[in-house]
């Protein structure tokens, strides 16, 4: 059984990698993620607000003492110490790419023009084998309709790709008012790939201290579904690679998102929670339900239940809704 797979252009012994997360922001964590078999491994996302506090920090420290007498020159912090947010994380991007033999995915997730271009090439000269542009957006300003929205991703994802040689993905979130349209365009803009889909954090009210808690709960197999869907319909529709992140967390759930069109399987929550071993675990389980069910390769298996291939293409549409609610009892 072949399990091979190209994603981002990236030829790929099999699917399965480590999604951006805490465990890729540790050496250790990410030398057990590739001896687990991950096929690639995302770094954690560097977001520009963390930037921008390191640089009011290092400007406050700076200015602090810059006026006083002649011994404050040792009050300033050591060049060699001071790691502001993108130099630290370009280090970390290089040893790691030292470390393993897999490739490296470095994720960008910023709110200017200058953060997004200068960072994204900082990241190419660390050596990052591919990007993730991770579009988190939440439009709570009341006059701004959804084709701003629109517009603004579009402008980034043609700015980065004028800035960078190395492939692009764009991790995005379920919530455009006509998916298909937006994953056509980024497609037509020449991503090299799609990422369905990034979370939105929802905050959580306490009642006792009245206040707005945030919350992070890790995914389970429930969010999978509305991934299934997307996966399917654009698989085979755009060249862009597909990828899944979100509610893969058993060989069942792997399976359904390859036979829906994955190019890639991101895993995040399930090693969170069962450690980087969970990965080979999935991938050894994948492996062995497609043998014994008589394929033989995985692209034989990959994009099978899409909308484009679908023994039943209206299972994707409105006529199967209808049939849905009508089948329920009682």
């Amino acid at each position: 059984m072949y399990l091979s797979t190209t994603y981002l252009g990236l030829k790929l012994p099999h699917p399965f990698m480590a999604g951006a997360s805490p465990l890729s922001g540790d050496m250790d964590k990410v030398r057990q993620l590739e001896d687990a078999g991950a096929s690639a491994i995302v770094l954690p996302s560097l977001f520009e607000e963390q930037i921008n506090q390191d640089k009011k920090l290092t400007y406050h420290v700076m200015e602090t003492f810059g006026d006083s007498y002649g011994e404050a020159l040792s009050y300033f912090p050591d060049p060699e110490n001071m790691k502001l947010g993108p130099h630290h994380y370009a280090d970390h991007l290089r040893k790691v790419k030292e470390a393993v033999d897999v490739p490296v995915i470095a994720s960008l997730n910023g709110v200017s023009d200058a953060g997004w271009l200068d960072h994204a090439k900082l990241m190419q000269g660390a050596g990052a084998d591919a990007l993730e542009i991770n579009f988190y957006f939440v439009a709570t300003d009341l006059d701004e309709n959804g084709q701003t929205a629109e517009d603004n991703l579009m402008h980034i994802v043609q700015h980065v790709k004028q800035a960078v040689s190395i492939p692009i993905a764009v991790k995005l979130s379920p919530f455009f008012s006509s998916f298909s349209n937006i994953g056509h365009k980024l497609d037509l803009a020449g991503v090299d790939g799609l990422i369905l889909f990034n979370r939105f954090f929802q905050p959580d009210i306490d009642i006792e201290e009245i206040e707005i808690k945030p919350t992070l709960h890790l995914s389970d197999s429930t969010e999978l579904p509305l991934r299934l869907a997307w996966l399917g319909i654009l698989a085979g529709r755009v060249k862009a690679s597909l990828a899944v992140t979100g509610g893969v967390h058993t060989v069942e759930d792997a399976i359904k998102s390859i036979m829906c069109g994955a190019d890639a399987v991101q895993m995040v929550s399930a090693l969170l929670k069962h450690g980087p071993g969970h990965l080979r675990e999935t991938r050894d389980g994948v492996e062995q339900w497609f043998e014994e069910h008589a394929y033989e390769s995985l692209s034989q298996a990959k994009g099978s239940l899409s909308l484009e291939k679908a023994p039943d293409p209206a299972a994707y549409q409105r006529a199967n809704y209808m049939r849905l609610l009508h089948s329920w009892r009682m």
